[in-house]
């Protein structure tokens, strides 16, 4: 995966969350759970999906309560030993994930990497994601990368994220305190700011790049059933 599509499909996304009901939003992390779940076919140990997304064990608890408070996974207790809990997608979550998937990509503008994909390639690209935690500060630092040396305002950020203003402001905040970016204001209006990396915030950015080109994304072989049952 590139870092192109990584954050056509974050923007996308996070365009896509803020349109759902509050009570019924789901992080990314959680509509990757279901994306793991959907294409896995069997129950899944909570321990196995936290590991799958490099997440302590009261996180992945948090995650798929509220997942189970919504009625998109199951939760049982294991056959063999009661603290192995085990999940599985519920119709409504499979539901649910092909109705994100396709909201996400009709989000996708023309001309943006993956704007011509299919929901199906969509939830894989997420599955695939979900094993990589990225929290918003993060995506600033990737923003900024993409833009190739370029300083944007936070506005620009906004549009380029997909995050809602506050959430952006307060993250630029932050990596100006940690010495990852610089902010300062534009000369044409004292009202707008500008940021752009530091050589540590570009170091940092890069680094992120590189664990998001890692990333393997499911592909299917075709006229192979076998291949897309291991799909």
């Amino acid at each position: 995966m590139d870092l192109r599509e990584y954050m056509s499909v974050r923007r996308a996304y996070n365009i896509v969350r803020q349109s759902v009901e509050p009570a019924e939003r789901l992080t990314f992390e959680e509509f990757a759970i279901l994306c793991r779940l959907d294409f896995a076919g069997t129950p899944m140990k909570t321990s196995a999906i936290a590991e799958y997304q490099g997440a302590l064990r009261p996180t992945m608890t948090h995650r798929t309560n509220h997942l189970a408070s919504l009625g998109l996974i199951e939760r049982a207790e294991g056959e063999n030993d009661r603290r192995n809990v085990v999940c599985s997608i519920s119709d409504a979550g499979r539901e649910r994930a092909a109705e994100l998937a396709e909201l996400t990509r009709t989000q996708i503008p023309s001309g943006r990497s993956l704007s011509r994909t299919s929901a199906d390639r969509i939830r894989k690209y997420v599955d695939a994601m979900g094993s990589f935690f990225c929290k918003a500060g993060d995506l600033v630092l990737l923003g900024l990368l993409s833009a190739e040396g370029e300083a944007l305002s936070i506005m620009k950020l906004v549009d380029q994220l997909g995050l809602l203003q506050p959430t952006v402001s307060m993250s630029v905040s932050s990596l100006v305190e940690e010495g990852l970016v610089t902010r300062f204001q534009d000369a044409s209006s004292a009202r707008t700011s500008s940021v752009s990396l530091t050589e540590k915030g570009e170091a940092a950015a890069r680094e992120l790049s590189e664990r998001i080109e890692s990333i393997i994304v499911r592909r299917k072989l075709r006229g192979s059933r076998k291949a897309a049952d291991q799909d």
